[in-house]
């Protein structure tokens, strides 16, 4: 009997696991996750401060984000949501009409609260846009004067290999869409997402232990070429630089893009398009 090493061992920790997946009462590589959030919030209020009246969050994932923001804003924190303890993940549902549907039977809310006051919105992440833009307008009609919208975490703009679902480009609002369409798309009065630099300081990880293919396009390993071409995205959502790109060879499945060729995205402006790895 022979062992042999066939590759390198690299760490690449899920950093959404930080952010929204994990459970807040654990700890990931020595790391509290509640600690972690708590700091992105700390962080987001930070890179993107407004004036307004109350913070609330989008429960439960938006919680300790949003009390992290209210402690370093100096803005009072308050409960504007209850969520419905009986309705499961909206962001898994299968189907378009079932998350929004969901959306609205999971979140109430509270008049008492948030009428007539400026809102900051706190919540873990954007990914389709479903639950924002729902959440917007259910505050609006219970009274709030201004939304703004405050995501501690950068843009999701990357499909996942790795088993987290959000599996093609076309599900991701921020593919094709710069921060102030999403801002516009969703209804917020403004929009703002945390940093790729301060969610890693928040996790207290190296950002070479972790994964950060989601918001970067920098995967651990190459992904297939299938997955990645810009067909998969519809052609209203693809910006007109990538309506022109041909990709050599993109149906066959087996071949993989090398991690340099990659397109990064711009996360300053909320563009796909930017410079890419040498």
């Amino acid at each position: 009997m022979r062992s042999s090493r066939f590759a390198t061992a690299r760490r690449a920790g899920c950093v959404f696991e930080y952010v929204y997946l994990a459970r807040p009462d654990t700890r990931i590589a020595g790391r509290s996750v509640i600690t972690s959030r708590n700091e992105m919030g700390a962080a987001l209020a930070r890179e993107h401060p407004v004036e307004a009246d109350l913070v609330i969050a989008t429960p439960e994932s938006g919680t300790p984000a949003a009390i992290g923001y209210a402690q370093a804003s100096g803005i009072p924190y308050g409960q504007g949501l209850v969520k419905n303890a009986y309705v499961g993940r909206t962001f898994i549902q299968p189907t378009q009409t079932l998350r929004q549907l969901g959306i609205r039977l999971k979140l109430n809310p509270l008049r008492e609260v948030i009428e007539g006051k400026r809102l900051v919105v706190v919540d873990d992440s954007i990914v389709r846009g479903n639950t924002q833009r729902a959440l917007v307008r259910m505050l609006r009609e219970a009274g709030a004067a201004e939304v703004h919208v405050r995501i501690s975490s950068p843009p999701v703009m990357w499909p996942c290999f790795y088993g987290i679902d959000f599996a093609t480009r076309a599900e991701l609002i921020a593919t094709g869409m710069s921060v102030e369409e999403i801002g516009e798309s969703i209804g917020a009065d403004s929009l703002g997402f945390l940093s790729v630099e301060g969610m890693v300081a928040a996790s207290g990880q190296k950002a070479d232990d972790l994964c950060l293919a989601c918001f970067t396009g920098d995967y651990p390993i190459p992904p297939p070429v299938r997955s990645l071409k810009s067909a998969a995205i519809p052609v209203r959502r693809v910006p007109t630089a990538y309506r022109g790109r041909r990709r050599a060879e993109a149906d066959d499945a087996e071949r993989t893009v090398p991690p340099g060729s990659i397109t990064r995205p711009d996360l300053a402006s909320g563009s796909p398009l930017g410079s890419t790895t040498s």
